[in-house]
């Protein structure tokens, strides 16, 4: 097994470079103009030659306003939980709350 062939059974597409995705566009016949493509016209190309379907992104599941609107909740029970002295419940609802916060980060 050569290099090359190591390269591309190990490394997906998106995560090679340029020069990379030129000489695997370079082996395939039927592309033409390689050295003038940027990277997003090579995977297009490279996917298509090798009949690699895109698959959508995943949308998030919530939209900012409506996740922001969760963490108040909690912010709320967790502050109950800590005024009732129950630890458990607060560190609980602490690490949902910044689960929720991550993926507002996320959906931004």
């Amino acid at each position: 097994m050569t290099e090359d062939k190591k390269d591309v059974t190990e490394k997906p597409l998106d995560k090679m470079t340029v020069k990379e995705l030129r000489e695997i566009g370079k082996e395939i016949p039927d592309l033409t103009g390689v050295h003038g493509m940027n990277k997003a016209e090579l995977l297009e190309a490279i996917k298509t030659a090798r009949g690699i379907v895109e698959e959508p992104v995943k949308q998030t599941d919530a939209s900012v306003k409506d996740l922001k609107q969760k963490i108040q909740a909690l912010k709320v029970a967790r502050q109950a939980a800590l005024e009732a002295k129950d630890k458990k419940m607060a560190t609980v609802y602490r690490r949902r709350i910044s689960r929720l916060k991550k993926k507002t980060r996320r959906a931004a």
